[in-house]
């Protein structure tokens, strides 16, 4: 790689270039051009990666260069034409068309406090039940036990299990407390 030499129109003398290396040029000159990416782009990455392809694409140009001494502006240009070119690329997601969609709707956020008020109905009404009703119905769905399970815990018959806890689960459903949850 040859050195290129600047010229001055006016005297005709032969000076040598203010950066006579792209790597002395890249050293010298690299903070000021990243904050020229960094305000073409809101990420500090983009910045970089932009930063370094405009530097290819200088380093590409050196031999052509004339003037080193304009060469800030060579690489501001490159950063914008690719910044400018990434821009025209990037893919778009958004379509035209005749009906807006509708947006999914956000999940509901659980209310705590109405979670603790059922709860508190749900043991008013369950404690309301007979004994023999009260426990079935814990050990089918609180401790979420089989009727088999269940039957086998209070010494009775599937049969019975089934029909007790229907029974309760009729009283619970006609509970005015409950009623009100709904």
């Amino acid at each position: 790689m040859t050195t290129p030499v600047c010229t001055s129109a006016s005297n005709g003398k032969r000076r040598p270039s203010p950066y006579p290396s792209f790597a002395s040029y890249v050293r010298a000159r690299q903070p000021v051009l990243l904050r020229t990416a960094r305000s073409l782009t809101a990420n500090p990455s983009d910045a970089e990666d932009l930063l370094q392809t405009a530097l290819t694409k200088t380093y590409v140009a050196w031999e052509r260069i004339e003037d080193h001494r304009a060469v800030d502006g060579y690489v501001r240009r490159a950063l914008v034409n690719t910044r400018t070119s990434q821009w025209r690329k990037r893919k778009v997601d958004e379509y035209v068309c005749d009906e807006l969609p509708e947006p999914e709707p956000a999940p509901v956020e659980d209310d705590q406090a109405e979670r603790q008020a059922l709860h508190d109905a749900m043991w008013r009404a369950i404690m309301k039940l007979p004994d023999r009703q009260r426990a079935m119905v814990v050990l089918r769905y609180y401790e979420d036990l089989s009727e088999a399970q269940t039957a086998e815990v209070l010494g009775v018959s599937v049969g019975t299990v089934k029909s007790a806890v229907s029974r309760a689960l009729g009283k619970l459903r006609e509970d005015p407390e409950l009623g009100l949850v709904r």
